[in-house]
């Protein structure tokens, strides 16, 4: 250790001759070389200081504006959200409320035409059974009315000879005639 401080103390013992130079012996140095250094550090320092600390002050407030700028327009953003949201929420109930309306006019709509479909189901069954019906006692009528004629003709035929058969044709012939000659 001793070294190392003999070195720093022969370092200032260097002798200049006759030329201006810094004293590095802390220890050598006197309170006026000091007052000296420190006088012209605070004369020039003060104005590169004063510049330094205005910068960063400018810088400051620059950095303040700008961000109640940033505040000014993200409130203002926030409260064109609130309102979009209000307005979307508003659409939406009103959306919710006419779809609620729309299904229940749809059901009603569906329900009556439901009721529709089934009369007018019930008024073809009702038509075919009837059709069915006069076509069943049609039927039955020919069927009667074809048993009656059989059971006459074989009536006729056994009770009329031939004579007879043509007497009573030419009287049906002669009916005719006269109703033809009327409907004329």
């Amino acid at each position: 250790m001793k070294n190392v401080i003999d070195s720093f103390v022969y370092l200032g013992h260097w002798p200049y001759a006759g030329s201006f130079g810094f004293n590095t012996d802390i220890l050598a140095t006197n309170p006026i070389n000091l007052s000296v250094v420190l006088g012209v550090l605070i004369y020039f320092g003060k104005g590169v200081l004063n510049d330094l600390l205005d910068n960063r002050k400018q810088r400051i407030l620059s950095t303040i504006r700008n961000s109640e700028e940033l505040r000014k327009g993200a409130v203002e953003q926030l409260e064109r959200a609130r309102t979009r949201l209000r307005k979307v929420e508003m659409e939406a109930d009103e959306y919710r409320m006419n779809g609620y309306s729309e299904i229940e006019r749809e059901k009603v709509n569906l329900i009556n035409a439901t009721s529709d479909s089934l009369e007018q189901l019930e008024n073809y069954k009702n038509e075919t059974l009837h059709f069915e019906q006069e076509k069943a006692i049609n039927q039955v009528r020919q069927r009667v009315f074809q048993q009656a004629l059989q059971g006459a003709l074989g009536t006729l035929n056994s009770c009329l000879n031939s004579e007879l058969h043509f007497r009573m044709i030419r009287s049906n012939i002669r009916i005719l005639e006269a109703m033809q000659k009327i409907t004329d």
